[in-house]
This record gives C-alpha cells, structure tokens and sequence, in this order.
C-alpha cells in the first residue's frame, strides 16, 4: 500500500486571515463553496475550526464515492487538517500571506492507496481527479472572499 498524494494552490485577492476564516467557517461558508462532488453536507459538532465534526459524500468519480466524517483541527497557525474517521484520508490547508492584500490557499490530500493493478491506477489518476475538484473548491472561496 503506498500512499497517495493530491495538491493544488491559488492565489486569492484576499488577506490571509480573512482566506483562513472562511475556510474554517462549516456553518455559513464551506457549504457554499463545497463543488457539485460533494453532498449530503452536515456539521455535526461545532462549526468553527479546530473542534468541528463534519460529513458529506465526495464522488470523486461516476463510480467511486467517499463517505467523509471529518475532525478539524489547527495545529499551526494557517493551518486546518480534516481527518476522516471513515479512512486513512487527510486533508491539510494551509493559508499564508502572498504579498499586499492577497494570500496562498493550499491543499494537500494524502491517503494509503490500494494494492495491485487497482493501486497503479489509483496512484496514477486520483491525485489529478481529486486536484482538479479541490481547485474548482478554492475557486469557489475565492469568489466568496473577494467580494
């Protein structure tokens, strides 16, 4: 089993605060921004950052659908990590400043990917899949901060 990496980053015309804080808010934003391969979205517990219990359904492809509880934590500063208790799936996001008034919104996904043939494949097609999904997401939030 090797794992399985996925990343992708954007330039958002927003302070980093602000970048961060709407990505850690699940009551009111990430909801919004959430791509059409997410659904059956619900907080669970808290709602804010670190503490915050959240589920929803990922289709990642027509025929592979992750079922995601997810607990949010804040390890540094800028940084949110998703652990699914449901796999070996781990999402960090990281915001940094990016000169005056913009900031850097990165993704990193990592899990234990299959085995054999399945794995290759896995390896070699999910990181680019979940990359894209996950940029349409902090394009979204791009749009939802920069207002």
């Amino acid at each position: 089993m090797a794992q399985v990496e996925a990343t992708t980053e954007r330039i958002i015309a927003a302070d980093a605060e602000d970048v961060f804080d709407a990505l850690a808010d699940y009551k009111n934003v990430r909801g919004k921004v959430l791509t059409g391969h997410f659904s059956e979205y619900e907080v669970r517990e808290g709602g804010d950052g670190e503490g915050t219990l959240v589920h929803w359904k990922l289709q990642a492809t027509s025929k592979r659908v992750r079922d995601c509880l997810l607990e949010v934590s804040e390890p540094t500063d800028g940084q949110l990590v998703e652990k699914d208790r449901n796999s070996s799936m781990v999402t960090t996001w990281t915001v940094t400043p990016a000169g005056e008034g913009k900031s850097k919104a990165v993704m990193t996904t990592v899990w234990n990917g299959a085995g054999g043939i399945g794995g290759f494949f896995e390896r070699t097609f999910a990181p680019k899949g979940l990359a894209r999904i996950y940029d349409e997401l902090l394009q979204n939030l791009a749009t939802e901060v920069e207002k």
